[in-house]
């Protein structure tokens, strides 16, 4: 009789954003006439670059062209896409090799799959709130997980225990809480995982939010981040790929344990179980790090920080606590008049017809915080504090 992977009885039911759409299309069946605005899901709204659809035409073209079609291409990603990458790295600091970066098909998909390349017996420490695939993939593969605190007492960054730790998942522009690691703390997280042997998982998929030039846009302008850190970035919030799917990994050769390169260890587990991103897709994601695109890139991320900053405002004037909005995407704010999370979502969409993210859908530490989302509307965004403040000023 076959066995199957019991470690999947220990997953919560995956019910948050499931549960948000049931209560919202609820509230929509009972009051037809209201528009419900949603400041809760994480996903871009505003199109791809013009630059990047004219690569992907051309590379479109090249396709329907015997001289110039592609078939299989690298499972690491081509050539010009990694060159192109670590150009961007270059331009704050960083030196890579191109052997080093690793394109996929998101940010989400690595994180879960770099879990291949560790023993199911490391410890693993992820802050809580967090990002529910640092945690489930690890629950799915049966490791000991260990959370770590993140409050307003630490900012919502907590900084490196005094025990040992094997896998630590880090997340700057934090998901959900919008708050930004500087130098000196991330320094911190370097020397603990060297100090420990152990891997700092780094997930910089907001680095383009990053305004601030004091704040590091990647672990690997901290020194020693190269012996103990793999970095996760993607160009879904970059540059609208959520759709079109591309990011990239960096494994820096550095990273060696008992003697097994995890750098050669990613490239195998790359050859053996991915087939690579297309290459029309590829052509676009080179696009991004041209001049042209990251102007006209830089003009869709301002308009999503207009939005923050019309969130941050309205809250500001409710007199309400929260991080982010600056540097990010996200605003973690405190629920008002001391709802609890859920309480607060019911409420709002009552009162406002907006809908949110309850923050205890986020883990433990999230109860009586809720997450709004700066990924929409400009106008419906200014509509939609107009409303908060009219139903909790």
């Amino acid at each position: 009789m076959i066995m199957l992977n019991e470690q999947y009885q220990d997953l919560t039911p995956s019910y948050l954003f499931a549960e948000v759409a049931r209560r919202a299309a609820a509230f929509a069946q009972a009051h037809p006439d209201q528009e419900i605005i949603k400041l809760s899901i994480g996903d871009v709204t505003r199109p791809l670059a013009p630059a990047v659809i004219a690569a992907m035409h051309k590379a479109v073209d090249e396709m329907g062209q015997a001289a110039t079609f592609h078939g299989y291409g690298p499972e690491q990603g081509y050539d010009f896409l990694r060159q192109a990458i670590g150009r961007y790295y270059q331009s704050f600091g960083v030196e890579l090799e191109d052997d080093e970066i690793f394109v996929s098909d998101g940010a989400k998909s690595d994180l879960a799959n770099i879990t291949d390349l560790f023993d199911r017996d490391n410890k693993v420490l992820i802050p809580d709130p967090v990002y529910p695939v640092y945690v489930d993939t690890n629950i799915m593969n049966g490791r000991e997980i260990v959370y770590l605190e993140a409050n307003e007492a630490n900012g919502f960054l907590p900084a490196p225990p005094d025990f040992e730790a094997d896998l630590i998942y880090l997340c700057s522009p934090n998901n959900p809480t919008g708050a930004v690691y500087n130098r000196d703390q991330l320094k911190a997280w370097v020397d603990y995982a060297n100090r420990w042997g152990a891997v700092l998982l780094f997930d910089a998929a907001y680095e383009s939010f990053i305004t601030d030039p004091d704040l590091p846009r990647s672990i690997f302008e901290i020194p020693g981040a190269k012996t103990c850190a793999i970095e996760f970035c993607s160009l879904s919030k970059t540059a609208g790929f959520t759709g079109t799917r591309c990011g990239y990994t960096v494994v820096p050769q550095e990273l060696v344990f008992d003697s097994m390169s995890l750098n050669h260890m990613w490239n195998r587990r790359q050859t053996t179980k991915f087939n690579g991103v297309p290459y029309v897709v590829q052509r676009a994601a080179e696009a991004v790090f041209t001049e042209e695109a990251r102007a006209q890139i830089r003009a869709s991320i301002a308009y999503y920080q207009e939005n923050a900053r019309v969130i941050a405002a309205g809250l500001d004037r409710l007199g309400i606590a929260y991080t982010g909005g600056v540097n990010s995407p996200y605003l973690w704010m405190r629920c008002p008049n001391g709802m609890g999370s859920w309480e607060f979502f019911d409420d709002l969409l009552q009162k406002a017809a907006v809908v949110g993210t309850p923050g205890e859908g986020f883990g433990s530490c999230g109860k009586g915080y809720f997450r709004l989302t700066a990924f929409g509307d400009h106008d419906k965004t200014v509509e939609a504090m107009e409303r908060i403040q009219k139903a909790y000023g």
